[in-house]
């Protein structure tokens, strides 16, 4: 993958708002997120929530001592995304200005 097409979302402060601004911001339908895989399978739900086609690139996991504390904040963002999309409805506080990527 060139550098140049490659776009990094500094203002997603949440997962759920990196998904909207994937649309909102970027102007595009369709992204690969790179991220841990416990990470994009969230993101990929999201994504797919809001009609738009994702895919996920697996980075490393992280080593074994972070890794009960991460899978503890990872039960815990499920069940925060769950309510964000179907009980609560919540959508991003700001979505910032747009950015156009050429085709």
């Amino acid at each position: 993958m060139p550098a140049e097409r490659i776009y990094c979302d500094y203002a997603g402060l949440h997962t759920l708002d990196s998904i909207v601004r994937v649309r909102e911001i970027f102007g595009q339908s369709a992204v690969t997120i790179v991220s841990q895989e416990f990470h994009n399978q969230r993101a990929i739900f999201i994504a797919e929530h809001r009609g738009i086609d994702a895919i996920g690139f697996n980075a490393p996991e992280v080593d074994a001592y972070y890794s009960f504390q991460t899978k503890c904040r990872e039960l815990i963002a499920r069940a925060s995304m769950l309510l964000d999309l179907f009980v609560f409805r919540r959508e991003p506080k700001h979505l910032g200005e747009k950015v156009v990527i050429p085709a």
